[in-house]
């Protein structure tokens, strides 16, 4: 199928320039805000006009290391103040930040570094050994290695942040950068292998700002926004750095982990005085702080808009959230490929169960096994045309192909398209499950599960009966204190979707195994269950 005209021409957006360099563009967007804060985090403010120099700084620093455009730079930093320092200020500089995951080995790094032939490394103090015993394993070797907030004396090879930077004056000018030049990489998660570089360009930040943080979620420059999801994934870059910043609003940055009781710490003020107006979660964020005993009431926090991605929000849940809170989750879904998010619900028109419509300047097309459309109500393969989409996977012709089809981004999702143009959520496309000859969504099953009042998760797999039939089974975590059987789980399910999906086994778990972005590894679960039997 050939790609739709652009749907962003009708929307009125001046599309960048000719010459356009993405963190120049934010830090200009920002000039007038010079003693506004920025961004937070656990040591204090750093102010938009500190930013700026910082970010320059930053740009001629590296340049005088000789390094060229386009070049990468490995970015492997807690949520901090040094993060969009060290990201924008690699984008100004012409070079390529590879921002990847804090939670992975040395070995995922290793290969990272051989990969991306990252050039230099900005790396958190706390993260120095892990990525030490990285480049021990790898045959690549970087020039530098700048280490922030260190928590030891460094080695003659290493650099501290602060000492790198104030040795330069700023930039006076950005590199000529054109909208379409590489501007930064994100790794997919690799749930199923390896995990992908995928090339964004300076431009696709623009139009997630534009077409999403501005025009559905309407933030405002006196928002103060945190959110869970870090930094180097694609959900908490468009969350914590480049919505905020493209409305000249404050970020709360948190350097640990989103536990409920981390999360409600900040939402109380607890930390710098500042409560935020705008969280963005995920589901098994937000099912963790319903069920948690301190969760707090709703006069205590300033949540104007709260936003979800990452999985598909069960109905049940935000509706449990909005009685607590008053606040609608809004719930969405974006990818690593697209940057952020195209679908999605909105502040005004929130329809629990569904991941809401299309975002304005983005298409969307469900297609069968055949490729051609289906029709509404029955499940079809996600496609996505939108300007933000990536350039390529670096280095991956055959994946590239495969996902990045004529203008077209196939998401790897089910969906089915109801009659009032809402999406409803079916579950990733290898995850999906044919029984009695009628594909059946995990997510639905799972979703039923969750609003029993003892399960607190759910997740299902396909398993084969004694016929050789494939049947639902359900892997379920109970909340504390609680309890149920089999039976009256069954039962329950039985009640409320129609029979065939019901999961004839039930096996209750201590938790479920889960991404870094808190997405359920169902593959997990099969592989254990194959090896148990």
């Amino acid at each position: 199928m050939t790609a739709p005209a652009s749907s962003v021409d009708a929307l009125g957006i001046t599309p960048p320039a000719e010459h356009f360099n993405f963190a120049h563009h934010l830090l200009e967007i920002n000039a007038p805000r010079a003693t506004k804060a920025a961004f937070v985090d656990d040591r204090g403010a750093l102010t938009y006009g500190l930013l700026d120099s910082r970010v320059r700084r930053m740009a001629t620093a590296l340049r005088a290391m000789g390094l060229r455009r386009e070049e990468r730079v490995l970015l492997l930093m807690h949520d901090c103040n040094d993060w969009p320092v060290s990201f924008l200020g690699a984008m100004y500089a012409g070079l390529v930040p590879v921002a990847v995951n804090t939670l992975l080995t040395a070995d995922d790094y290793a290969y990272m570094l051989e990969h991306s032939r990252s050039q230099a490394v900005l790396v958190s103090g706390a993260l120095l050994p892990t990525l030490t015993a990285a480049l021990t394993r790898s045959d690549h070797e970087v020039q530098k290695v700048i280490v922030s907030r260190p928590l030891a004396p460094l080695h003659p090879s290493e650099v501290d942040f602060e000492a790198f930077l104030q040795s330069h004056e700023p930039a006076s000018k950005p590199a000529r950068t054109h909208p379409d030049d590489p501007g930064f990489w994100l790794y997919s998660s690799g749930s199923t292998g390896r995990p992908k570089g995928t090339v964004h360009s300076h431009a696709n930040p623009f139009w997630t700002c534009e077409l999403y943080g501005k025009a559905v979620l309407q933030l405002r420059d006196t928002d103060v926004c945190f959110s869970a999801a870090k930094l180097f994934f694609a959900y908490g870059l468009g969350n914590g750095l480049t919505f905020p910043m493209a409305v000249g609003a404050t970020t709360l940055l948190m350097g640990e982990r989103p536990t409920p009781e981390a999360t409600f710490k900040r939402w109380l003020g607890e930390v710098a005085g500042l409560k935020p107006t705008v969280f963005f979660g995920a589901p098994t964020g937000f099912a963790g702080m319903l069920a948690h005993a301190n969760l707090p009431p709703r006069e205590s926090v300033a949540l104007r808009l709260v936003s979800s991605a990452g999985e598909a929000l069960p109905a049940e849940l935000g509706q449990r959230f909005k009685s607590h809170f008053g606040v609608d989750i809004v719930d969405g879904i974006g990818s690593t490929e697209m940057l952020h998010i195209f679908l999605s619900n909105r502040p005004d028109r929130v329809r629990y169960g569904t991941t809401g419509w299309p975002v304005p300047g983005y298409e969307i097309e469900l297609r069968g096994d055949d490729g051609g459309p289906v029709p509404d109500g029955e499940p079809g393969d996600l496609y996505i045309h939108g300007p933000s989409s990536a350039m390529m996977y670096w280095g991956n012709r055959t994946k590239t192909r495969e996902t990045f089809q004529g203008g077209w981004t196939k998401s790897g999702d089910k969906y089915i398209r109801n009659e009032d143009g809402s999406y409803t959520y079916g579950g990733r496309s290898d995850d999906m499950l044919k029984v009695s000859g009628i594909y059946v969504s995990p997510f639905e099953v799972e979703a039923t599960l969750v609003q029993h009042p003892a399960v607190l998760e759910a997740a299902v797999i396909g398993k084969e009966d004694a016929d050789g039939l494939t049947k639902t089974k359900a892997f379920v975590v109970l909340k504390p204190g609680t309890s149920t059987d089999e039976i009256e789980l069954k039962a329950f399910v039985k009640d409320r979707l129609a029979p065939y999906k019901y999961p004839r086994f039930i096996e209750f778990v201590p938790d479920l195994p889960k991404t870094a972005t808190g997405k359920i590894q169902r593959f997990k679960l099969r592989e254990r269950d194959a090896r148990a039997h």
